[in-house]
C-alpha cells in the first residue's frame, strides 16, 4: 500500500467539478511548476493584449489619415472638374461668338451683294 499523503480523487465521480478535474490534470502533467507556467502564460496574454491594443490604435490612425487624404483628393478633383467646366463653357461661348460673327459677315456680304447689284 502506498502511504501517499495526497488524497486520491476519482476522476469518474460526477460530483467532482469540471474545473477541479482540469486542475488535477494540470497538477499531474506539470506538477509544482504549474505556478511558473501560469505566470508565464499570464505575461504572454498581457503582452498579446497590449500588442493588439497598439495595432488597433495604429489601424485607427491609418484609417484617419486615409480619410483625410481621401477628402483632400476629393476636394482636389472637384476643383479641377469645376475649372474644366469653366474652360469648356468659355470655349463654347467663343465658338458661339465665332458662329455669330460668321452669320453677321454673311449678312453683310449679302447686303453688299444686293447693293452692288442695284447699282
Amino acid at each position: 500500500m502506498s502511504t501517499n499523503s495526497k488524497p486520491v480523487i476519482d476522476l469518474n465521480n460526477k460530483e467532482t467539478q469540471a474545473g477541479s478535474k482540469i486542475d488535477l490534470i494540470k497538477n499531474l502533467i506539470f506538477g509544482d511548476d504549474i505556478q511558473a507556467y501560469d505566470s508565464e502564460f499570464e505575461a504572454l496574454k498581457k503582452d498579446i493584449l497590449e500588442k493588439k491594443r497598439i495595432l488597433e490604435e495604429l489601424v485607427e490612425e491609418v484609417r484617419t489619415e486615409l480619410n483625410t487624404a481621401l477628402d483632400s483628393v476629393a476636394t482636389d478633383v472637384n476643383i479641377r472638374v469645376t475649372e474644366l467646366e469653366e474652360k469648356l463653357e468659355d470655349k463654347i461661348e467663343t465658338l458661339d461668338a465665332e458662329k455669330l460673327d460668321k452669320k453677321a459677315l454673311g449678312n453683310i456680304l449679302i447686303e453688299l451683294g444686293e447693293k452692288v447689284s442695284k447699282k
